[in-house]
């Protein structure tokens, strides 16, 4: 829009919207990340606390690389009463075209990464994305509302 600036990233949460929560932050609390722990935690806590926190399969698998069974996963994210919900026909085709975007800027890999499928569906779903690492994000989906450290 014109005459508009675009937002800037919040730090903290505060809105009843759903939240799409991405794997980086979910794999910094159920692993303890001494560099993320804390900002994860508290941003988790405050989507957990104030909205309604989504995951998909992409972030799932993402997750669960490193449990041993789906029982032990689940057990690790029971306590975040995330919903899950399935990766719309649309976000492929969304992240299709980010993918394009990627490879025309120089990008070498082929074929479209996990984060186009997650901002794809955090931006048709008109979630806001929990993540710690914006970049990607900013770069092919501009509009899409992010939660993320400076």
């Amino acid at each position: 829009m014109r005459g508009r600036r675009a937002r800037e990233p919040r730090t903290s949460y505060h809105s009843p919207a759903p939240v799409l929560v991405d794997s980086n932050v979910l794999i910094d609390v159920l692993y303890q990340d001494p560099n993320w722990i804390d900002w994860s935690s508290a941003q988790l806590a405050g989507v957990v606390d104030e909205a309604r926190g989504v995951v998909n399969p992409i972030v799932y698998a993402e997750v669960a690389a490193n449990f041993a069974t789906i029982e032990d996963l689940e057990r690790a994210l029971a306590p975040y009463d995330l919903d899950r919900e399935a990766l719309p026909w649309e976000a492929a085709f969304l992240a299709a075209k980010a993918y394009k975007l990627y490879r025309k800027r120089g990008g070498t890999r082929s074929s479209p990464l996990p984060d186009f499928y997650i901002g794809a569906h955090a931006s048709l779903a008109g979630y806001a994305l929990l993540t710690r690492d914006a970049r990607r994000y900013r770069d092919y989906f501009p509009r899409l509302r992010l939660i993320a450290p400076d």
